[in-house]
């Protein structure tokens, strides 16, 4: 596969303090296999959709022991450039660009509302190799609560392009990169408990979305919304059983008419 253009979301992974637990959850929800750990690189272990790249999960490093998340990685041709951008708009680098052996250099980094998401600059590993198909990364959602400074912060750091969704009770806004829509922003409204800080939603394709719920529920996942229709595909919002959020969506059962999304001057 080719690198991806900057901006675009090019990889996720999640530290789990039970990473036997979350392969078999998400072997279980997903139809994720799994390679061998790497103890060169922290046990770093990858997951495959049909054979193909799909994700991946690592043990907590010492001393990040806590809440376990998954982190979404945006493309970027020149890590240590897309840091200085962070920095000069108000965001925070939380990791300093690192090089992983020859696979590329990874950011990890906090915008100015609280959104954590990584950067990635591709050397060897390029990304997502599954693109479709059950198991694959399908799309991705940051929530906050501070939209005009989360939107501002992403579109002067990466080279995006900001369409509003018109007529809809919530405030969404999708960017685009080279007008392919690559990434949603959604305002967190007085439904989200105060409790539960900004994030990224990673949504990850299924064939069957109530079939992915039951499996998530009965092997001790929580389910936080849905399952719902959409134009988009039927999706729900879930926490596996250490607390990571992630979405599941099937693109071919949908249902609606498309939104009017327009551009943002």
């Amino acid at each position: 596969m080719a690198v991806q253009p900057e901006g675009t979301p090019c990889w996720a992974d999640a530290m789990f303090a039970d990473v036997e637990g979350a392969k078999s959850f998400y072997g279980d929800v997903l139809g994720w296999t799994f390679g061998a750990s790497s103890s060169e690189y922290g046990n770093y272990t990858q997951a495959y959709a049909d054979g193909r790249a799909a994700a991946a999960v690592v043990p907590p490093m010492p001393g990040a022991e806590g809440h376990s998340a998954w982190c979404l990685y945006l493309a970027s041709p020149d890590a240590a450039a897309t840091a200085a951008k962070i920095r000069e708009h108000g965001g925070e680098v939380l990791m300093e660009p690192m090089t992983v052996g020859g696979f590329g250099t990874m950011v990890l980094a906090r915008d100015p509302s609280g959104v954590v998401f990584g950067v990635w600059q591709a050397g060897t590993h390029e990304g997502f190799e599954a693109t479709s198909g059950p198991g694959a990364y399908c799309w991705a959602e940051v929530f906050t609560r501070e939209p005009a400074t989360t939107d501002a912060f992403f579109s002067a750091v990466f080279p995006y392009r900001m369409r509003q969704m018109e007529g809809a009770e919530i405030d969404y806004r999708v960017f685009d990169v080279g007008g392919d829509p690559i990434l949603g922003r959604m305002k967190m409204g007085d439904d989200f408990p105060p409790e539960v800080p900004p994030y990224i939603s990673v949504y990850f394709s299924v064939a069957n979305c109530d079939a992915a719920v039951a499996k998530a529920t009965e092997h001790g996942g929580v389910l936080r919304f849905g399952p719902m229709d959409s134009p988009f595909g039927r999706f729900a919002a879930l926490s596996d059983p250490q607390g990571a959020t992630f979405a599941v969506i099937d693109t071919g059962t949908v249902q609606g008419e498309m939104p009017t999304i327009t551009p943002v001057s």
